[in-house]
């Protein structure tokens, strides 16, 4: 196999090569590293080589010696926001450029008992706050099928990563989109489970109560051998929720179980030609596939996206009030006195767009605009997530655009109002909100751009959404096309 059949391959191909020795997990590695010293998508961050290639080696080891752990020997990226014991977690920022975490979190770890082999740290928004990956310190990540355009935020540069070959799976957060959006715009899949199914432990936390790790693959079914690696209950994160795992052997009792699916009118509306004619069609994949599309009302979506940057900076606000330059982060140089530590050390650590977050949070919570704001918005977030529960009593799962565009060029927003930027998320917010699980997954192309469909469910009904998703890329090829400048054009 060449390097790019290697590289393009699913995490349930390696899983079948590596167990048939057809191909070591040091020559995996070794070919994802050279594919990563040549990308210029700027995807990476950190990359740890040595480790990478020392834990490849115990997973031959460990295969040699018959052991079958679930993800043994495949190699995945984590996005910068994960501590990982001995490597530096920047969130993208300055403010903690040189910080080395001194464990892990519990999502690098289980993946890690599960077998995986770690390539590095993927770039992102700073602190998880973009939806592009161009306010990251380190630089913006482009986006494999255009360098001209946009990976997508914040987790863009896990999932360009894995558009372009780099890692055959990654890690990602998802506060109001972070994984769908730029899984939409890279071509690939990715999934926002449940509020409380993935541990948030290690986590650098952006708004606490949004917050959800989530994995990006190249195939759904790669994302639910990926979840099986991270979900479950956690005793150091008491909001982590106990509750059945999913994998393969729990999803046959929803496959080819006619589903009805509720396209919401609120979504669907003023949306592109080329992109709501390439939506029509994986609407009807579903319905050839025996699935029943019909309308359904969301009336609280308008409210979402404000709703939204109110709390998020709100609980932002209060998270990050932690890097003073005393206890965490960047610490100014020289300073006067302890005010001018303080305000120095955090004016030269962050950039703009969190500043302008944290302050929009600590003015909503400020004293005579608390009631104004913060609590306004959580009652329009219990009327977005009432609506949804209601949607769900007439259908088993909602299908909606995962963004309104495909992916928009870089530089694009830099001059425009930051409201601009934030209804990106208009079609992501909603399911954040309300703690539903919701799958991005390619289903087209607008001109040379992949375009990407969403699947939300019900609570804790991730197997329903990743077994809808199983069955649609068993219909089609989207999901295995390549960015031709990433691995030479479309699989066959």
């Amino acid at each position: 196999m060449t390097d790019a059949d290697l590289a393009f391959a699913t995490l349930t191909e390696l899983r079948t090569a590596l167990a048939s020795g057809a191909v070591g997990a040091e020559e995996l590695a070794h070919c994802y590293l050279r594919r990563i010293a040549a990308d210029a998508s700027n995807s990476f961050i950190t990359v740890c080589e040595e480790q990478a290639l020392a834990a490849a080696r115990a997973a031959d080891a460990a295969l040699a010696a018959g052991q079958r752990q679930p993800l043994l020997g495949l190699p995945i990226a984590h996005k910068d926001i994960f501590c990982t014991r001995g490597v530096r977690t920047t969130c993208a920022s300055r403010m903690l450029a040189t910080f080395v975490a001194p464990y892990d979190a519990t999502v690098v770890a289980r993946l890690k008992a599960a077998g995986a082999v770690t390539l590095g740290k993927t770039n992102m928004d700073e602190f998880a706050m973009g939806s592009s990956s161009e306010t990251s310190y380190f630089g913006p990540v482009a986006n494999p099928w255009d360098a001209a355009r946009v990976a997508g935020g914040s987790s863009g540069g896990s999932a360009a990563a894995v558009a372009a070959g780099l890692a055959a799976a990654a890690t990602g957060t998802d506060t109001g989109g972070s994984i769908r959006q730029p899984a939409a715009f890279c071509g690939v899949s990715g999934l926002k489970p449940t509020y409380g199914r993935v541990s948030r432990y290690g986590m650098v936390a952006f708004a606490s109560s949004l917050d959800q790790g989530g994995p990006l693959a190249r195939s759904v079914a790669d994302l639910r051998l990926l979840l099986g690696g991270m979900e479950g209950r956690d005793p150091l994160d008491s909001t982590s929720a106990a509750v059945p795992a999913t994998g393969p052997a729990t999803a046959k009792s929803d496959r080819r179980r006619p589903l009805a699916i509720g396209m919401p009118v609120e979504y669907w509306r003023d949306l592109p030609a080329d992109v709501g004619a390439v939506l029509a069609a994986g609407a009807e994949t579903l319905r050839r596939l025996g699935h029943r599309c019909r309308d359904v009302s969301l009336p609280h979506t308008r409210f979402a996206v404000p709703a939204y940057y109110v709390i998020a900076s709100a609980e932002a606000s209060t998270n990050l009030a932690r890097y003073d330059g005393v206890r965490y982060g960047h610490r100014a140089e020289r300073p006067k006195d302890i005010e001018d530590l303080y305000r120095r050390s955090r004016s030269e650590g962050f950039g703009a767009e969190v500043k302008r977050r944290i302050l929009t949070g600590t003015y909503a919570l400020s004293v005579g605009y608390y009631d104004a704001y913060y609590r306004k918005a959580q009652r329009l977030r219990r009327l977005v997530r009432d609506d949804f529960l209601a949607a769900f009593a007439d259908v088993d799962a909602i299908l909606t655009p995962a963004t309104p565009t495909p992916a928009f060029a870089l530089r694009q927003e830099s001059g425009a109002a930051p409201t601009a930027m934030y209804k990106q998320d208009v079609f992501t917010v909603p399911a954040s909100l309300a703690g539903l699980p919701a799958l991005a997954l390619p289903c087209g192309q607008a001109g040379a751009l992949p375009v990407g469909m969403q699947l939300i469910g019900p609570h804790f009904a991730e197997n329903t959404l990743l077994s809808l998703g199983e069955q649609f890329q068993a219909e089609t090829d989207w999901h295995r096309r390549r960015p031709p400048a990433a691995g030479g054009g479309p699989a066959p």
